[in-house]
């Protein structure tokens, strides 16, 4: 319970920091416009993207170590809660479809591991896949975890290595969003590191909240048909509508 309470405490911290923390330093990964802004034409836009990262890169660089790694650990949170409701129906669609731990366990390492990979090669500019496609692809995952939820009892042998796939698709989306932050090259692999941890944060913390809302607030299993079988319906519904608005 110990372990449970420190993540708790530490998704907490990350949440509350994120709502009131002013510091302008602390804003230095979200500098980039939240809102949709209209440009004359592509270049000046691009132009306009090119000239935010030179200014976060400078203002990074003038940063402590520290100071920074916190930062990265924060964007990656952030990219999860509250920013990645597509990543965190895909995890859900993970916690629904697992009766023990151990296997919800394999699942999200194989996800951890494949979105690792992809996410250090991408942004080393080694993997490239159009944006469009990539979300495309992720919300055609969310479609098949949930469908797979529905049609299957317990978790199939094969569905460790569809998790694995899909998480190389999943790394393609947070690379696309971290080569926009521009990592500095001196702490380059530290720092990827960092925004790869707070994912990870950001994935327990979405798997404790859905617990502990199910099992101790509802006293329910979560594997449970009446909980399982409704959940992954509405999460494949919503998979299905972005895949449909993504590539039409």
């Amino acid at each position: 319970m110990s372990f449970i309470r420190a993540i708790l405490f530490f998704t907490l911290f990350l949440v509350s920091s994120s709502l009131y923390s002013h510091n302008p330093e602390d804003f230095v990964i979200a500098e980039i416009e939240r809102g949709q802004m209209n440009f004359e034409n592509e270049q000046i836009a691009a132009e306009y993207g090119a000239a935010l990262k030179r200014q976060r890169a400078r203002r990074l660089a003038a940063m402590p170590f520290y100071k920074k790694f916190y930062i990265f650990v924060k964007a990656g949170f952030e990219h999860i809660i509250p920013e990645g409701i597509d990543h965190i129906l895909f995890v859900l669609g993970l916690f629904f479809s697992c009766i023990t731990f151990r296997s919800l366990l394999w699942q999200v390492t194989a996800f951890t591991v494949a979105h690792s990979i992809t996410l250090v090669l991408a942004a080393q500019g080694l993997v490239q896949l159009r944006g469009d496609i990539v979300e495309a692809i992720i919300a055609l995952s969310i479609v098949w975890v949930a469908v797979e939820n529905c049609l299957y009892k317990e978790t199939s042998k094969s569905r460790y290595w569809v998790v694995f796939a899909f998480g190389l698709l999943h790394g393609l989306g947070f690379a696309a969003l971290l080569t926009q932050y521009g990592l500095p090259k001196d702490n380059f692999i530290s720092l990827l590191l960092a925004f790869n941890l707070g994912v990870e944060f950001g994935q327990l913390a979405v798997l404790l909240i859905a617990f502990v809302l199910i099992r101790i607030i509802l006293k329910k299993d979560w594997y449970s048909n009446e909980i399982k079988i409704p959940a992954s319906l509405i999460i494949a519904a919503v998979g299905l509508f972005w895949f449909i608005e993504r590539v039409f």
